[in-house]
């Protein structure tokens, strides 16, 4: 720890400064200029001893590898003042989103929705009445400061030899959390965030058990998150079970108070449009001041957005909403590699065409730029959609000025 050893020099520098102090009884002498130096000497050394001390100390309760408690210090005190960011969506698109911004600001609020009904969200929904915890997860874990090993802990799914089979650790944590919680879902997504010292905020979007209803163009409807992908026609539009669902107050006063709003990415009926249609959001980011950003996919989504352009997305979530809720949109422009896309013909998933001038005409800003990065799947690069995405504020925050 050290801590003896700088203990011993703040004890030294007290018997200094003393001994100094009894130099200095001698009027206008050598000698007591001599016990002033003795003073300042003294004062030195208590001064290095007690902020050393202190350090070591602090150290003891840093994360391991994290010792440079200096550097450590001024990135919390560069990110606290950073733009206050909110992020609307769901799915591994915000969650990827939030992981690289949080290097940019702390000021991060993930508006999320939790609409989800399939795989152990699904299942936990349905015995426990709650608000679907997956999406809410994958953003806790994005956000968390806390060892590496906490985050793998609360992404760990059981095996399906077990009996908790295709359960997640972090689902299970969170639905215990709101039992202790007496119900409270949004107490228990604090709670949680507490575990995990987050940085920034994760809030649900609602915490009414809605389920989202999907009408086609055929005429039919379907009820469910995970039953909504139809290849055999359109979306027209989506509602929601409970219409008169309302949203939570963190959610209201975050986009209120927000510099930057972001949409997406993620599935476009599933992931960011939910959110949008819960009674009063939509109207809180169109009265916002914030800069609203839509960033889109690259892919489309078979059985949802098949055949769309990238204004057909930015259509979909004004009709949802309303032509004030976007300033700009964000959209990839380069080209995959064609080994890449032909894994994606198989499954009818094609990219995204960047249809920028019909954007622009619709009164909307687009930055195009290279978003892509490919791996065993086509998605955005999370460096590249970051630093597109901050390039976007600060350009706008200097425009703004």
């Amino acid at each position: 720890m050290k801590v003896k050893r700088w203990l011993f020099t703040v004890l030294l520098g007290i018997v200094v400064v003393s001994f100094g102090a009894i130099l200095t009884a001698e009027p206008y002498t050598f000698i007591s200029v001599l016990g002033i130096v003795w003073i300042l000497c003294g004062m030195v050394l208590i001064v290095l001893g007690m902020s050393k001390m202190i350090i070591s100390l602090l150290t003891l309760f840093l994360p391991k590898g994290e010792r440079d408690l200096v550097t450590i210090l001024y990135q919390r005190r560069y990110l606290e003042k950073g733009p206050k960011i909110v992020t609307i969506g769901g799915g591994h698109g915000l969650s990827h989103l939030i992981f690289g911004l949080k290097e940019y600001t702390s000021n991060i609020t993930a508006i999320v929705t939790v609409a989800d009904s399939g795989g152990s969200s699904g299942r936990l929904r349905e015995e426990f009445n709650i608000v679907a915890p997956g999406d809410i997860r994958n953003c806790l874990v994005a956000l968390a400061d806390a060892p590496a090993l906490m985050g793998q802990l609360f992404q760990f799914r059981f095996s399906e030899n077990s009996e908790l089979r295709g359960h997640n650790f972090g689902n299970l944590f969170l639905t215990a959390m709101v039992q202790l919680t007496d119900g409270d879902f949004e107490r228990a997504v604090k709670e949680t965030s507490r575990v995990l010292a987050i940085r920034g905020k994760v809030v649900p979007s609602t915490v009414s058990n809605i389920h989202l209803i999907a009408e086609y163009e055929d005429g039919t409807r379907t009820k469910g998150e995970a039953k909504i992908p139809n290849p055999n026609s359109h979306i027209k539009h989506l509602f929601l079970t409970d219409r008169d669902a309302y949203p939570t107050r963190d959610a209201l006063e975050a986009i209120a108070d927000a510099d930057v709003v972001i949409l997406g990415p993620g599935s476009l009926y599933t992931s960011v449009i939910p959110n949008l249609i819960i009674r009063g959001v939509s109207e809180a980011i169109a009265k916002s001041r914030a800069f609203r950003i839509y960033v889109c996919n690259v892919m489309t989504q078979h059985g949802e957005t098949d055949g769309y352009t990238a204004s057909d997305h930015v259509r979909a979530i004004i009709d949802h909403a309303n032509k004030d809720i976007l300033d700009a949109c964000l959209i990839n422009n380069a080209q995959a590699p064609k080994d890449a896309l032909g894994r994606y013909e198989e499954e009818v998933s094609f990219p995204v065409v960047a249809d920028i001038d019909k954007i622009r005409r619709m009164g909307y800003k687009v930055e195009a730029t290279d978003l892509l990065g490919v791996t065993d799947y086509v998605r955005h690069d999370s460096s590249k959609l970051n630093a597109a995405i901050i390039r976007l504020i600060e350009t706008h925050r200097v425009i703004k000025r």
